[in-house]
């Protein structure tokens, strides 16, 4: 099925771009055609924000009770459920993303996202009395999101239902890559019951982009993608003092320590180091084994990389599929010739072409050895299906070179000991880390420390990021909810 949309969703309805340039997304495994939507220039951003702010300022949607949101988000809601097979498909042929994987990831993911997400705010503290006073939480305003083409809907749909929920309107830009699933998802909204301006959807490139972070009439800006580019809307959102959100980079550490069994942690690694072609920020993509066990180690991790099968995404036998762009096959392979040239070994995959699947932008999933923390390979994030495996002395050593790291997003730990695991998750600075797993679910926070971001989404935590504190003093004694209005 191709998916061709020529209309932007602004003010509640669909309306025409204001340039005729468009985005042809083709498949990343053989090229053919999967769909195309229009590119939203910076007077599109401009007429979406204006009807965003009059939406807010003037309109019901942050005078409503969360209840009263909700009710109107439930036809929404069940309307994804209803289609998250589709969503889910159409990300696959978008990005290259394994069947298996998106069916949970880009179609059942996002919509439980939601749903539970409308559970946390039935017991979210929107109104807190304190004595004869009352802590008022209150929507921010005009919300910009920006999201990547890695887990396209998740990113989207974890700023998107927290934001509404509190009251605020969003303006969505989806990534250049993936824009047709966040158009699929436009439709939704344009059938559900929401009042004009309070969602629009652009699909854009950097120029619209940079107007939503810019303009003057967005508080608040919810970014997921590169550090690079989160430090670069922090510093314009710095200077006119809005609100950010970043959910940003990782290299996490996977801590495999002495007692561990190596089959049981290769099992769990297979997932959580490879997972989304290794297109994912929380990918366990440094593996820390014991120098006493460091071949075995790399051993069962050069066989597991080899067992994959690699092909077609849509298929549910594949384990690895295409990089979503040719550019991104490239700066993977980059990395690959950059890490050999800093001493590493391939020990599994490499530079080689994937036989049979010239058409298609697949890297081999690669595994190095004889790493040291100190090389590019194991400092830089490289979003692709590779791996590299660092030698340590002692669980103090191994906790150093964790640490060892511009980011602090994810890690795990692989021990038959979990009391001692749960010791090592506590001595390592990351925002998420797993013992024997590493599966974040919606229920708490997800972000992370130094380079990996500011802020936080899913489970109740998502509702800070959009409201602004009121501190309301005097209120009678009788109740700050009856003498403010509980808005639950």
């Amino acid at each position: 099925m191709s998916y061709s949309f020529d209309r932007l969703f602004v003010a509640g309805e669909w309306v025409a771009p204001s340039t005729g340039d468009a985005f042809d997304i083709r498949s990343p495994h053989d090229g053919t055609a999967v769909g195309s939507a229009p590119i939203a220039s910076e007077a599109d951003v401009d007429a979406a924000v204006a009807s965003a702010r009059l939406a807010f300022d003037e309109g019901p949607w942050p005078r409503m009770t969360v209840a009263e949101r909700i009710a109107v988000l439930r036809p929404f809601i069940d309307a994804y459920g209803a289609r998250a097979g589709e969503m889910s498909a159409l990300v696959t042929s978008e990005m290259g993303s394994p069947a298996t994987f998106s069916q949970a990831a880009h179609g059942i993911g996002p919509f439980v996202l939601m749903q539970q997400t409308c559970e946390f705010a039935e017991a979210y503290a929107w109104i807190e009395a304190r004595g004869n006073s009352a802590l008022v939480r209150e929507p921010s305003g005009v919300v910009g999101v920006i999201t990547p083409w890695n887990v396209p809907q998740v990113t989207i749909v974890a700023k998107l239902l927290p934001a509404l929920v509190a009251g605020c309107t969003v303006v969505v830009k989806p990534a250049p890559e993936t824009p047709l699933d966040g158009m699929l998802l436009a439709g939704m909204l344009a059938d559900a019951d929401l009042p004009p301006g309070v969602a629009a959807i652009l699909p854009g490139g950097t120029e619209a982009g940079q107007r939503l972070v810019e303009h003057p009439g967005v508080d608040r800006i919810a970014f997921t993608g590169s550090a690079d580019v989160g430090r670069a809307i922090a510093a314009t959102c710095g200077r006119r003092l809005a609100r950010v959100s970043l959910e940003l980079g990782g290299k996490s550490a996977a801590i495999v320590c002495e007692d561990a069994s190596i089959e049981r942690t290769v099992e769990g690694l297979k997932f959580s180091s490879f997972l989304n072609n290794g297109q994912a920020c929380v990918a366990q993509s440094r593996i820390l084994a014991p120098r006493s066990r460091y071949d075995e180690v790399v051993g069962a991790l050069a066989d597991a990389a080899n067992g994959f099968t690699i092909g077609d995404p849509r298929e549910t036998s594949t384990d690895i599929g295409p990089m979503v762009s040719a550019r991104q096959r490239d700066r993977v392979l980059g990395y690959l010739h950059i890490g050999e040239a800093e001493g590493a070994k391939v020990a599994a995959g490499g530079t080689e072409p994937v036989d049979g699947l010239d058409s298609g932008h697949y890297v081999r999933p690669t595994v190095f050895r004889d790493v040291d923390n100190s090389m590019r390979v194991a400092r830089e994030e490289i979003f692709g299906p590779v791996i590299v495996v660092i030698p340590y002395d002692g669980v103090d050593d191994a906790v150093r070179i964790a640490n060892d790291s511009p980011y602090g997003l994810a890690g795990s730990v692989w021990t038959r000991d979990r009391r001692a695991g749960f010791d090592i998750a506590r001595r390592v600075r990351t925002g998420m880390f797993g013992i024997n797993a590493f599966a974040p679910g919606f229920d708490l926070p997800f972000g992370g420390f130094k380079a990996s971001g500011i802020g936080r989404e899913y489970g109740p935590e998502a509702f800070d990021e959009y409201v602004e504190m009121k501190s309301v003093y005097g209120v009678p004694t009788s109740g700050a909810s009856e003498a403010t209005g509980n808005q639950t």
